[in-house]
C-alpha cells in the first residue's frame, strides 16, 4: 500500500482548467469504480494551491488507465507556477479516511 500527497499551484489563468481536468478525473473514477484507489483532492485557500491525496493499495495505480488522468498531465507543467511534488506518507493516525 502506497499513501503520496501531491501538491502544486497553477497561474490564475488556469484555475478554472485545472478544475475541470481534476472533475473530470472524478467523473470516469465514479464510472468505472476501479479497485484498490482512494483518492481526493483539495484547492487551498490562495484558490490556486491543489493537493491531491492517494491511497493505493497495491503496486498498479488505477490512475493511470483513466483517459482523464492522462488529460490531466497533459500540459500540467504548462498550467503550474510551482511544479508538482510528490510526498510519501506516512500514517501517524487518521479517522474514517483510509482503509486500514
Amino acid at each position: 500500500m502506497r499513501r503520496v500527497m501531491v501538491r502544486y499551484r497553477v497561474k490564475p489563468e488556469q484555475v478554472a482548467r485545472n478544475e475541470e481536468l481534476v472533475r473530470a478525473v472524478y467523473a470516469e473514477l465514479h464510472e468505472r469504480t476501479p479497485d484498490g484507489i482512494r483518492y481526493a483532492t483539495f484547492k487551498l485557500e490562495d484558490g490556486a494551491t491543489f493537493v491531491h491525496i492517494a491511497q493505493v493499495d497495491s503496486e498498479h495505480n488505477p490512475l493511470g488507465d483513466l483517459q482523464a488522468f492522462k488529460a490531466f498531465l497533459e500540459g500540467i507543467a504548462e498550467r503550474c507556477i510551482d511544479a508538482p511534488v510528490t510526498h510519501e506518507l506516512d500514517e501517524i493516525g487518521s479517522f474514517g479516511v483510509f482503509t486500514p
